[in-house]
């Protein structure tokens, strides 16, 4: 059985959050591969995960956790991680940095003993366990597990984000569901393209993204709303989308992408959360960062913005064909989109 948890602004402690990956590491038994975008969690309740990795490596399961290093990009989105590499570095089992530059390693997942993978949007830091909307996703299916472990393996064995994500995308049967695993930037176009299929072919889509920014899903999204024949709507940051509007100003390959977008988030479907603007220095990370699309029966959930960004970088989607699940995604991203308001051209100043 698949298993979800949803996170939401204010919703949950990061204690709470914290209990559950305890005790998803303390069900260890023989290994623990762990890649992880962002790493910080002061005071105790990092202690607790962290003793509890140790105690996984105390008790002789194999730990490895690979981790982001640095960042090149000019507008922050994502935003840089807060990772502390020689807080990493000093625990008592194999670790390695994997370079963000020019393309991130934005994974947030850990492979169990080779049949249980832990997912989804959230990465390891209070921020993201407190003040953001996120999901955590969690996969019994050694099918599944093999396929984010050959993911993993391309990076621990190379460092280099460019080199990874060729795993073939095969459908794979957990209980009811049917589910395709899916990774970049080995497969990011293809994946771009499969969601922009699903969305165009779908009579209900629901999406939860900070941005939407790849071509593909913007050019399907605007011609659904344009056709206005499917029930569209979702949640952005809008801070983010600001963001990308002013950078595509400046950015003349990309500028044909400003009126799709102004298209997509104009007419009150998209609702858009004001998060705190990334500042050098630090600040409070209160972004939307779920990352969900739902067209009908089938959700795509996992690190992966809507971004062309995101296609280049290293990340992970999975594809989920059940009723049930794409019901309680599209029930959440409604939630969440309740709680913001409409977006307008206004978000652009």
């Amino acid at each position: 059985m698949i298993e979800i948890a949803t996170l939401a602004d204010g919703r949950q402690r990061a204690e709470e959050v914290a209990a559950r990956l305890v005790a998803f590491l303390d069900a260890a038994r023989s290994s623990l591969a762990l890649a992880l975008y962002d790493v910080r969690l002061p005071g105790e309740v990092g202690d607790r995960v962290a003793d509890a990795l140790r105690a996984a490596a105390a008790r002789g399961v194999q730990v490895r956790l690979l981790y982001n290093t640095g960042s090149a990009r000019r507008i922050p989105v994502p935003a840089p991680p807060n990772t502390r590499p020689e807080l990493i570095e000093a625990l008592p089992f194999p670790t390695g940095d994997v370079p963000g530059v020019p393309d991130l390693m934005h994974h947030k997942y850990v492979v169990r003993d080779g049949d249980t993978v832990w997912s989804g949007s959230t990465n390891w830091t209070i921020d993201s366990w407190q003040r953001q909307e996120n999901t955590i996703v969690v996969v019994p299916s050694a099918a599944v597990a093999a396929a984010f472990l050959q993911n993993f393996e391309e990076l621990w064995k190379t460092r280099d984000v460019a080199k990874t994500g060729h795993e073939q995308p095969d459908e794979i049967g957990v209980g009811g569901a049917t589910v395709r695993t899916w990774f970049c930037p080995g497969h990011g176009r293809s994946l771009a393209h499969r969601i922009a299929h699903a969305i165009g072919q779908a009579r209900r889509v629901r999406i939860a993204s900070p941005v939407i920014s790849s071509g593909p899903i913007l050019g399907t999204l605007a011609q659904v709303i344009s056709d206005g024949d499917a029930d569209v709507a979702g949640v952005v940051d809008a801070t983010q989308i600001a963001q990308v509007f002013d950078q595509w100003d400046e950015n003349g390959n990309a500028e044909w992408k400003s009126p799709l977008l102004a298209r997509v988030v104009s007419d009150g479907r998209f609702t858009g959360k004001h998060s705190t603007p990334w500042r050098r220095g630090g600040s409070l990370h209160d972004f939307m960062h779920a990352k969900i699309t739902v067209a009908d029966d089938t959700a795509f959930v996992g690190s992966f913005n809507l971004s062309r960004s995101g296609e280049e970088n290293a990340e992970n989607v999975l594809e989920i064909r059940d009723a049930a699940v794409a019901e309680r995604f599209a029930a959440y991203i409604d939630g969440v989109r309740a709680a913001y308001p409409p977006l307008d051209q206004t978000v652009r100043s």
